[in-house]
């Protein structure tokens, strides 16, 4: 194969951190490769730009029926991707202690000896992979971490920083520091009007399977694997405290979707243009200032209010979009709506004086008149039935899929389960999630 890259794709773990975006239903679990992102399925998202770097060839290594099941029913083996995939076996599953044991056990159940791009399935990048592969092939690495950059006070507690020696390999971790801690290690971050970022780990690596798989062959690294071995957390620092050579290299950008925050932050963020080849990928904007973009289906789409369509309705400056802001395939947006850094879905309705910003509305979901919904998230086929004299309110909040809230109901900071019908409720503490008939039952 030469100097072929090719991809290995983590897909472990029941996404407790999203959810409901990781729900399909209370008792079935969407798969966070899964999740819906900008018009596809973050993995589809993840196998494209790979590809476009000239990845051909993929291993899937999942864990739990949904994994194994949801992600090869969008993948398939790869046909449609123009790519080659395989996946792990699910009777291995097993062995999969951790993302760093599943990584070592599938390398050799695979026999693979190359060069591997390994990445999780809950977060998007903008990245170079020919960056990448010089810094990695400079330091003559076992292992290359792709790195972004956080100010001290986003790593505080949350974050873990790498030191790096002047050579650019990784020298040892401070794992989630206290702000005070990093100003003692780092005395220019307390500078007033420093500015400096520390560079934290975007959980990407770019390995030498044949090296690792070497290295990895010690008692001690092999009982570690049977019990809990993680990536970050675990084979990176021991590689390092051995003195194998693991280097460094930035990336443009990650974006995490492990959370419902993290996801709307990163939706921002990709709707603001700061993911140049995701952006490319989205299709031309209709505008780009302020940017936009908006299937042509939804363009001929008219409403049911006025008989217009959403083309005329811009034109005539009875619907605002912008900036920020992508509508997909059939969407039926009413008069007088406006729309600011929001996703909209295919087959969405936003009915008359509805005002989004900040938030996510999956396929087919409906949005009734003078809905005010802002930094929040409503899954595929929810029912968000305001109405102009009784209207509904949320903010920081998400409603899964099939969900129903009943007109007047105001929520912030409030978690709604799937398939869920939510009367007029409003005070609820911020911080409840709704996960079924009792949760409900008891607030009313």
């Amino acid at each position: 194969m030469g100097d072929e890259t090719f991809g290995i794709n983590l897909a472990g773990g029941r996404g407790e951190r999203a959810k409901p975006l990781t729900l399909a239903s209370a008792d079935y679990i969407r798969s966070k490769a899964l999740i819906p992102f900008v018009g596809r399925s973050v993995v589809e998202w993840l196998v494209e730009s790979c590809r476009d770097q000239g990845i051909r060839r993929f291993y899937v290594i999942a864990q739990g029926a949904e994994n194994h099941s949801q992600i090869k029913l969008v993948l398939g083996h790869g046909e449609r991707f123009g790519v080659e995939i395989h996946y792990s076996r699910a009777r291995l599953d097993r062995y999969n202690v951790g993302s760093g044991a599943a990584t070592l056990h599938n390398l050799e159940q695979w026999d693979l000896t190359g060069r591997a791009l390994v990445l999780p399935v809950d977060s998007v990048f903008e990245f170079s992979l020919d960056r990448l592969t010089a810094a990695h092939d400079t330091a003559d690495a076992v292992m290359t971490v792709a790195t972004v950059g956080r100010t001290p006070e986003e790593i505080a507690g949350k974050y873990g920083a790498m030191q790096t020696s002047s050579a650019g390999l990784v020298a040892g971790f401070l794992e989630k520091p206290s702000l005070d801690r990093i100003h003692r290690l780092f005395p220019e971050t307390a500078l007033p009007g420093a500015g400096r970022t520390l560079s934290t780990n975007a959980g990407m690596y770019l390995v030498d399977c044949g090296r690792l798989r070497l290295a990895a062959r010690t008692p001690e690294m092999i009982r570690l694997a049977q019990q809990h071995l993680d990536w970050g957390g675990d084979l990176v620092p021991w590689l390092v405290g051995r003195g194998l050579p693991v280097a460094s290299a930035p990336i443009d950008r990650l974006g995490d979707l492990g959370s419902v925050d993290d996801y709307l932050t990163t939706l921002g963020e990709v709707l603001g243009g700061r993911y140049p080849w995701l952006n490319r990928a989205m299709g031309t904007p209709l505008s780009t200032d302020p940017p936009y973009w908006i299937h042509e289906s939804s363009l001929r789409t008219k409403d049911s209010v006025t008989g217009t369509t959403l083309a005329q309705k811009i034109s005539d400056g009875s619907v605002v979009i912008g900036p920020g802001v992508r509508i997909g395939r059939y969407a039926e947006i009413g008069p007088g709506v406006r729309l600011r850094h929001t996703d909209i879905g295919d087959g969405v309705d936003i009915d008359e004086g509805a005002r989004l910003t900040r938030t996510a509305i999956g396929d087919g979901a409906v949005v009734g008149p003078y809905a005010r919904i802002e930094d929040s998230y409503v899954g595929p086929l929810a029912q968000v039935r305001s109405e102009r004299g009784s209207p509904v309110r949320l903010s920081h909040s998400a409603v899964g899929d099939a969900a129903e809230l009943r007109a007047g109901t105001r929520l912030s900071g409030v978690s709604v389960y799937p398939r869920l019908r939510v009367p007029a409720v409003t005070g609820l503490p911020t911080g409840t999630h709704l996960t079924s008939s009792d949760d409900i039952l008891h607030w009313v």
